[in-house]
């Protein structure tokens, strides 16, 4: 049965000023075609557009142009939008009058104070704090630029990352720490030339010097490691129990305390993944799931693009729940979730910016899904 243009076009109003029920919203998506092609979505826009009589306007678009420039995104650039239907979502974009794509992530550049409204929350940035073996402390930022020197160990910090420089094992051994806070990041190149991004809420230790057979960092939180290649002395990065072992590789760990899973992703190469008894090796395109309370292992295909979003400056999902989507949100803001409502069952794929103050990624989350949030300092109130 056709649906009315008119009442569609009153959905599609209702959505794009977030006033719709979940009854209407339901609605709209059920209007949209089921499983269309592009060819389809194309000419339900075009139809609706000339359907709609004249005293219901919809903002004045080139629907074709902006639809042919989403279709020429992948799919990480797209708006956030509810995961069943992705498949009715640039049409949404379309006809609610505006593109929501994410800007260059290597042109953006954190608000400043200035630039927040009130109640507002900055997104996160490069730092975080190296102690080093004696205990001392020094402080990382975006901006510095320093050379730390201690005995025989000489350590650059060159803006967002710190750089190790190799010495002899005959120099000593001794462990550093980096470790970044929540709303941190940072790069660090270890002194065999391995290069580690450290997400937000994590903490990497290891040695100044790679001695004897084998190269061990122990990690807590989520790093994602590109490991200089020595098939001599195997690479190893520790989690509590578990441990991955590579030889030269590309590959993510995320192992935080409030997650219900250890997850090793590989990008390229090969790791065997090890925790007690339990073992797997891993193809690239593949992901290791430890259940941290079974400690059992399971190895599925993995989205690459959505694992290591993080490092790129992006947020992106893919069949997650809000309450997934939240702690995410939390790590990189500092900011604590308060649940004053049941959060909505809803799935979400698309992505958003993690440069984007938080204000935007709620207003994203809202019109988007069933529930409302508010900030009050330092919390995020989930609402009805």
């Amino acid at each position: 049965m056709p649906h009315d243009p008119s009442r569609i076009t009153y959905l599609l109003q209702r959505y794009t000023t977030k006033t719709c029920s979940r009854e209407e919203m339901e609605e709209l998506f059920a209007c949209l075609p089921e499983g269309a092609d592009d060819e389809a979505l194309l000419r339900f826009m075009e139809e609706t557009y000339q359907q709609a009589p004249p005293e219901e306007t919809l903002p004045e678009v080139d629907y074709e142009a902006v639809y042919q420039s989403i279709l020429q995104q992948p799919a990480k650039r797209r708006r956030l939008f509810p995961f069943r239907y992705a498949a009715a979502a640039a049409v949404l974009l379309v006809l609610a009058g505006g593109l929501f794509l994410w800007p260059e992530t290597d042109k953006q550049t954190a608000p400043t104070s200035a630039q927040l409204q009130d109640g507002d929350v900055a997104p996160g940035n490069n730092k975080a704090v190296l102690t080093l073996a004696d205990g001392s402390v020094v402080t990382l930022d975006s901006t510095g630029n320093q050379v730390i020197t201690r005995g025989h160990t000489r350590v650059m910090q060159q803006n967002g990352q710190l750089v190790y420089q190799a010495q002899h094992a005959e120099a000593g051994l001794q462990y550093h720490r980096l470790s970044t806070p929540r709303g941190g990041r940072f790069r660090l190149t270890l002194p065999d030339g391995t290069k580690v991004w450290l997400n937000s809420a994590s903490s990497i230790r290891y040695p100044t010097a790679f001695t004897g057979e084998q190269r061990i960092v122990e990690l807590e939180g989520q790093g994602y490691f590109e490991v200089a290649k020595n098939a001599q002395q195997p690479f190893k990065v520790m989690v509590n129990t578990m441990e991955v072992q590579v030889l030269g590789t590309h590959f993510d760990v995320m192992a935080y305390k409030d997650e219900a899973t250890v997850n090793t992703t590989l990008l390229e190469g090969s790791v065997q993944v090890k925790d007690g008894a339990a073992q797997q090796l891993l193809k690239p395109g593949q992901q290791a799931v430890l259940d941290q309370e079974s400690r059992t292992i399971t190895v599925q295909e993995a989205d690459v693009s959505k694992i290591i979003a993080w490092k790129n400056g992006l947020f992106v999902f893919n069949n997650m729940p809000l309450t997934s989507i939240l702690r995410e949100v939390a790590r990189w803001y500092d900011v604590d979730i308060v649940y004053q409502a049941t959060p909505g069952t809803e799935l979400y794929g698309g992505g958003i910016s993690r440069n984007l103050n938080l204000s935007g990624v709620l207003d994203l989350l809202e019109a988007s899904g069933f529930n409302h949030f508010s900030i009050e300092g330092r919390k995020v109130i989930v609402l009805p």
